[in-house]
């Protein structure tokens, strides 16, 4: 098994935490889903988690801002 898609997915994830950083919302429980990785063809996903309605909110408002880019 190779690691680059765990290194793929780990630069996603640390790309998102900063973007929410800096938008002022923390995710405690952002990472790179193991169980996924673990697959025999690793098809990687980033696990959000759980989040309290204030962070809800405040993700919401900085996604319906227009600033995301593809």
């Amino acid at each position: 098994m190779t690691t680059e898609p765990n290194s793929g997915a780990q630069a996603a994830c640390d790309e998102l935490a900063a973007a929410l950083k800096k938008a002022g919302i923390v995710l405690p429980s952002l990472g790179v889903d193991l169980v996924t990785y673990s697959a025999q063809r690793p098809s990687v996903l980033i696990e959000l988690g759980r989040c309290n309605p204030q962070t809800a909110r405040k993700l919401a408002a900085a996604i319906g801002d227009g600033s995301a880019q593809s």
